[in-house]
């Protein structure tokens, strides 16, 4: 697991100190050498890297990285240049084209985003191969909800965007009412058709940035 630096790890050194990090980091350690798990080590903490702690502006949440070869980069609903676009975020581009008009892309990495202060954070950083929400339960929440913690606690307005239950539990949390906290049905074909679309995230997220004089998100992925 390569680490994490900067601000983060200003917000979160202390949680590398309590046993149950201990645990997660040796059983993580473990697994990458037995089995073959998702994302790569260098890229679990992609999301941390991209988005430095200052210049969140929006958060997305996901539950836990894909599990199919080559998909997971460590960025919640995105995927590497070349890979499939998968279902959930094919109906993300769906709902961005409806909402702002951008233009459907024909990759699904969200690089982009998470440069200009979209932090797209899974509750679960690892996950076993083709072994959906394999590694949830072994420390990872206790982890991530230290960050959700840290953002809280930020003395300036961020942007919430709360996908499907797992996500949404983690609202009790969002205490600070500079925030703007946006839900919906997970965008998976499962859900999407129950309130994902029409939701508009993306245009009301910008909104509210405006409204606080902060630079909106170019949501158009290129």
């Amino acid at each position: 697991m390569s680490g994490i630096n900067g601000d983060w790890y200003e917000a979160l050194k202390e949680e590398f100190k309590k046993p149950y990090y201990k645990k997660l980091f040796d059983t993580v350690n473990a697994e990458y050498h037995t089995r073959k798990i998702f994302p790569p080590a260098q890229d679990i903490f992609n999301a941390f890297h991209l988005t430095p702690l200052k210049d969140v502006k929006v958060v997305i949440l996901g539950q836990d990285p894909y599990h199919n070869d080559g998909q997971a980069h460590g960025l919640s609903f995105s995927v590497q240049k070349g890979v499939d676009i998968p279902p959930s975020l094919v109906n993300i581009y769906k709902e961005l084209h409806d909402d702002l008009g951008c233009t459907i892309p024909n990759h699904g990495c969200l690089e982009k985003w998470a440069k200009q202060g979209v932090l797209m954070l899974n509750t679960v950083l690892t996950v076993r191969a083709h072994q959906a929400n394999s590694h949830r339960g072994i420390g990872w929440e206790e982890f991530t909800d230290a960050a959700i913690m840290a953002l809280n606690n930020q003395d300036r307005p961020i942007v919430f965007i709360l996908w499907g239950a797992p996500a949404q539990r983690k609202e009790k949390m969002l205490t600070n009412p500079q925030h703007l906290i946006l839900k919906a049905p997970h965008p998976s074909p499962l859900a999407a058709y129950r309130g994902f679309f029409g939701s508009r995230p993306f245009s009301q997220t910008n909104e509210f940035l405006k409204a606080h004089g902060i630079e909106p998100i170019d949501w158009q992925i290129d």
